[in-house]
């Protein structure tokens, strides 16, 4: 998997990355990120890249010109190697909400451009020119997204595989059939009074499995019954369910 971020902070993207499960993969060059500067492409002498917005307001407005050229150098690359387009993907709060789904169908794709807006926004002809997709990380507002791009390549980085040692870990965790993953315990069996539920202590697999179900649909519910309604559930699941209305 390769990622491609345009952003006017590079070293923000880097030293995130390089750390922990994404580090890794990115030594062992399972991953691989090329964080490209968009100032490189002003052609002001001052490097600037924003202007003020047409009809006034607020702010500053990032120009097209330069986003435009960053993105163009990118596209180029990847078109020539692998004679696919790539998917350039802008951060913004208008744009469809990321999740686990969208996280596994991104992670199938080999190339993926990252574009971080700042200040007010960016020029909408750039974005009417090289964007494909729109995705929001939820409904709240952020000085940039280069956060929003940290949090969504984290999120496919543990589906492409390699990245995690447990190759099970990404199917079997938070989000799994739409549902909250269960509690989870490690030694010491007691700590301060209290103690691992005795179903995990049994050594009994299918017990554990029906249990950890359970307790994935009760979470599910107190936490995040919206999900419930996409959630795949057996006949079985809701019965639990309704026993516990």
């Amino acid at each position: 998997m390769n990622f491609y971020v345009l952003t006017l902070f590079p070293e923000m993207i880097r030293q995130c990355l390089s750390a922990s499960i994404t580090g890794r993969a990115l030594e062992k060059g399972i991953l691989q990120l090329d964080t490209v500067d968009i100032r490189d492409f002003s052609e002001n002498k001052h490097n600037r890249v924003d202007d003020y917005p047409y009809g006034g307001g607020a702010g500053m407005v990032m120009a097209p010109g330069p986003v435009v050229r960053a993105c163009r150098s990118i596209q180029g690359k990847i078109e020539i190697e692998s004679q696919k387009v790539p998917r350039v993907i802008y951060l913004t709060p208008q744009g469809k909400v990321f999740d686990q789904t969208m996280a596994e169908e991104l992670s199938k794709e080999e190339n993926l451009i990252f574009l971080c807006g700042h200040y007010e926004g960016i020029d909408e002809r750039a974005l009417e020119m090289v964007v494909t997709d729109n995705v929001s990380i939820g409904d709240y507002v952020l000085t940039g997204g280069e956060l929003p791009s940290m949090v969504m390549m984290d999120a496919i980085s543990r589906l492409v595989p390699g990245v995690l040692n447990n190759e099970t870990s990404a199917e079997f965790e938070t989000f799994q059939d739409n549902l909250l993953e269960y509690p989870q315990y490690t030694r010491p069996e007691e700590f301060e009074g209290k103690k691992v539920p005795e179903v995990l202590l049994s050594g009994h697999h299918a017990r554990i499995e029906d249990w950890r179900r359970e307790q994935s649909l009760k979470r599910t519910r107190e936490n995040r019954p919206d999900m419930l309604e996409k959630a795949a559930l057996t006949e079985k699941d809701k019965k639990f369910l309704h026993t516990q209305e």
